[in-house]
Order: C-alpha cells, then structure tokens, then sequence
C-alpha cells in the first residue's frame, strides 16, 4: 500500500491530481485515519495503457510471442 505523495511521484503528477482520481472513483483507496491509501495493483491497472495492440505487434518476426517487457521491468523492481 502507498499514500497520495508517493503516488504522485510514481505517476509524476500532482498529489492534488491523485486525491481527485480518488473522488471522481478513477483510483480505489482506503482511508486510514484522515490519509487515503492506494494499493499497487490499482495504481498500475490505472496506468496501463487502454488500448489493444495491433494484431501484428504480438509476435516477434520469427512468429514466436512477443515478451510482456511491461511484466519484466515489474518484476525486476519486485526483487529489490
């Protein structure tokens, strides 16, 4: 769990910015006394990107899947 401030600096946006994704229902969090408190899991579905890839940008040029780089740099800063 994260608070708003480190939110914003994850996102690179306004803590004011975060606290109103919180009140318009964009971002789910919890309060924990009188500060709000925001899971990963729901920062990163957020910010992951909406759009679907064009069918030819699933596989490699040898037809093998293409690798989930996204997956692979979280997993990496997991392990720290």
């Amino acid at each position: 769990m994260i608070t708003v401030p480190e939110a914003a600096r994850r996102t690179g946006r306004d803590p004011e910015t975060i606290r109103r994704w919180i009140r318009s229902g964009k971002l789910r969090a919890h309060k924990v006394g009188t500060q709000h408190v925001i899971e990963d899991e729901d920062l990163n579905e957020l910010l992951a990107p909406s759009l679907p890839l064009p069918p030819e940008w699933r596989t490699t040029w040898t037809g093998e899947p293409m690798p989930d780089m996204v997956a692979l740099v979280r997993e990496l800063r997991d392990a720290d």
